[in-house]
């Protein structure tokens, strides 16, 4: 590291710590330009959806997460698609999770949502549906079920893609992947003596190069960063470390072979005293409980922290708007003993785009959706997101000729994620008690942070008082399914057959 990279470390410091951080990061994220403006080797060719557009000018809203990688691609798509249809006027906004979570409820209640979005992740997509904020695909895709032919088996499933027998998503990306990647800048690992792309790190050799790396920096830089004001991230790093160290759960939190959510597990509870341990000796950077995704991001790349648990959205990220930045991918850490246990993922994909039911410009959304779901749309996607956000379709994949870094990340996806079961494929009709379900207060996440911060004490006391209150919401949503008569039981998440080392297969649901 040069000592002008240095130089105004202090300062970050000093900024992040407190509450402005946004103003003081702002020009260090990522920028879409950076790509955007250079001359394009794409072609895009939209002649292929049947749908004929309107004549007259329109402005297209459309809101995604980000900004990130496919915030490139999507804009340069826009833009394109502008080029052959001059009436539409594309406005394009990029939003963290957090802001997605207000401005699409706010803008579905009020009437004026974007064309097209993304629904909130605290906002189950059954509720959206049965609640009119999006419109089925069905009546405004041509010959969907041929569409719908192209893309690989499993990516249109009830409860994910599909409602009440209609269609109303689909992936444009796949979930074969996971956001806890040990990213760390090279120089200070080195120095800490440790190596994690050829030897991942041990739970205790992580919280032992965090305090490493704290101890070099001496005040100019931490060992490890985290986006602290998303609770929702304090529930995947605890999730992802107790699963890989061997709690038998998929991503709701529930063994599969019981049915029970299983907050309690003695590796969930380590994992979350692992964090804490990492904060008690001092190794978190500062004013991490006040950053965002995209804000811990960004700091990583300025050199004021030495790893962040990220996933792989990073790698292309820093490349384009950090080229300087010397960083390594590695795999999240491992467990002290034993071979790691695969994380489960469930089926369907990522990236779920959704019309807004009260769009003027449906036949607009509709003819972009299908672009994406076509062999060139998903290989364009591929080219430029890259193994950010996998397409769905692997041959698209395959042609995207992915760097060292990214086929790194694609490896230890391939080698360490697994497709589980899900109560929705197993009895279509439990669709209804994820209907019922209501999000709780606080949530998983919201209880790490709340123990983070220090405004929980009591790890086991506040994962058995979590594990208590969604089991009871659960049982709760059930009965309310089935009075509404949905034939439905708590026997509908259970998976005897269930082994986290292989994929939950169609042939493991018949056998049932």
């Amino acid at each position: 590291m040069t000592r002008h990279y240095l130089h105004s470390r202090r300062e970050l410091l000093r900024i992040a710590a407190g509450s402005t951080i946004a103003a003081g990061i702002a020009a260090q994220g990522w920028q879409p330009a950076a790509l955007a403006a250079q001359e394009s080797d794409l072609s895009f060719d939209f002649s292929g959806s049947g749908i004929e557009i309107p004549g007259d000018d329109v402005t297209f809203r459309t809101l995604t997460s980000g900004p990130g990688p496919k915030g490139v691609f999507l804009q340069e798509m826009f833009d394109a698609y502008h080029g052959v249809h001059a009436n539409v006027k594309v406005e394009y906004d990029q939003m963290g999770w957090n802001d997605i979570a207000q401005i699409v409820p706010l803008g579905v209640r009020n009437g004026n949502a974007h064309d097209v979005f993304q629904i909130p992740n605290n906002v189950p997509a059954s509720q959206a549906v049965n609640e009119g904020w999006v419109a089925a695909l069905d009546d405004l895709i041509p010959d969907i079920e041929t569409w719908k032919a192209g893309f690989p088996e499993g990516s249109f499933l009830n409860g994910f893609s599909d409602f009440n027998g209609k269609t109303y998503t689909f992936p444009v990306s796949s979930n074969k992947r996971y956001g806890t990647l040990c990213l760390y800048n090279r120089d200070y690992m080195t120095q800490a003596g440790f190596d994690p792309e050829t030897t991942p790190l041990t739970w205790d050799q992580f919280r032992e190069a965090a305090r490493k790396i704290t101890e070099q920096g001496d005040g100019e830089y931490y060992g490890l960063i985290l986006e602290g004001n998303q609770p929702d991230r304090f529930g995947e790093w605890v999730r992802n470390l107790a699963r890989m160290a061997g709690a038998m759960s998929g991503p709701m939190d529930i063994d599969w072979r019981t049915g029970k959510y299983i907050y309690t597990d003695d590796q969930y509870v380590a994992a979350t005293e692992l964090l804490l341990a990492i904060n008690d000796d001092g190794s978190v950077f500062p004013g991490s409980l006040a950053l965002n995704a995209n804000e811990a991001r960004a700091q990583t790349a300025q050199g004021v922290v030495g790893m962040i648990l990220q996933g792989p959205w990073n790698i292309p990220t820093w490349q384009a708007s950090n080229p300087e930045f010397d960083f390594g991918v590695a795999s999240q850490p491992v467990p002290n003993s034993g071979d790691p246990v695969p994380l489960t993922v469930g089926p369907g994909g990522s990236n779920a785009f959704w019309i807004y039911a009260k769009s003027p410009n449906q036949q607009v959304a509709a003819d972009i959706f299908h672009y994406l779901g076509t062999a060139e749309g998903q290989t364009n996607w591929a080219k430029r997101v890259g193994i950010a956000d996998a397409a769905t379709f692997p041959e698209a994949m395959a042609a995207a000729n992915l760097d060292e870094r990214s086929q790194k990340a694609a490896d230890l996806f391939t080698e360490q994620i697994r497709q589980g079961p899900d109560p929705r494929v197993k009895n279509p009709e439990a669709e209804a008690i994820f209907a019922e379900m209501k999000a709780l207060t606080p949530n998983f996440g919201a209880t790490i942070q709340g123990l983070f911060a220090g405004a929980i004490t009591d790890v086991k006391a506040a994962l058995q008082d979590l594990q208590d209150r969604s089991d009871a919401e659960l049982d709760r949503a059930i009965v309310a399914a089935q009075a509404k008569g949905a034939n439905v039981s708590r026997d509908d998440f259970v998976f005897p057959n269930w082994d986290p080392a292989v994929d939950y297969t169609a042939e493991m649901y018949d056998a049932l």
